[in-house]
């Protein structure tokens, strides 16, 4: 598999993010498409090795469709400007903990671990389990070799205030006012094309496991 393709093709698509242009260069979408395809089945089997509950998945329906959905968005660019694909035990990370690797051009790369926009019986299991357990998450998140990775969870979408139900001095009221529970590890488009782009990308998956398990005991 050859990322540099998929790297020029991405940035051109950027560029030209059109019908016309895309069907012109179908080709080149359908080479790129299937190096990354290869690029996830190779993943998957290095991820089953470390997590059995992926075992049963069949790798090609893991990666996300490159055409985007405008229906109901003011941004009517007809196609995604990257490659990503999801693992979970049911498949792409719906309403669970799993991986998720992206491929974007001009180093915006990245593998990432937890469960993205929990709704909301889930959202209620996870602080309820951060509030009774708090030790358990406390552990995998000051872990060093998960610091190295990680540094911390991502911030992108959190409550300004106590979610309800707690009080405003909770000793772990920061943890308790994600929304998401998801970690990212970004990488530069020298590291992508380097030959050991896979296996530094499940390292990341490796880390960030314990989260996942931390996780889905939670929502269990």
């Amino acid at each position: 598999m050859d990322f540099n393709k998929i790297l020029k093709f991405l940035k051109a698509l950027a560029k030209n993010n059109d019908r016309e242009w895309f069907e012109k260069n179908k080709a080149s979408y359908l080479e790129s498409k299937q190096m990354f395809d290869e690029f996830v089945e190779a993943m998957h089997k290095e991820l089953t090795k470390f997590d059995k509950s992926l075992t049963g998945l069949n790798p090609k329906k893991l990666a996300f469709r490159i055409y985007r959905d405008v229906r109901f968005s003011k941004d009517k660019r007809p196609y995604k400007i990257n490659m990503g694909a999801g693992f979970s035990p049911g498949g792409k990370m719906i309403q669970e903990p799993g991986y998720y690797i992206h491929i974007e051009p001009g180093n915006k790369s990245f593998v990432a671990g937890g469960m993205y926009m929990p709704d909301g019986s889930n959202l209620t299991k996870i602080r309820q389990e951060i509030d009774y357990n708090f030790k358990g998450i406390d552990k995998v998140l000051k872990n060093k070799k998960f610091r190295v990775w990680f540094d911390q969870l991502d911030d992108f979408d959190k409550l300004k205030t106590a979610p309800k139900g707690y009080p405003k001095d909770h000793p772990h009221l920061e943890l308790l006012k994600y929304k998401s529970y998801i970690v990212s590890h970004y990488f530069n488009d020298k590291e992508v094309v380097d030959k050991t782009f896979l296996k530094k990308v499940v390292e990341g998956c490796k880390t960030v496991k314990p989260l996942n398990d931390y996780l889905a005991e939670a929502i269990a």
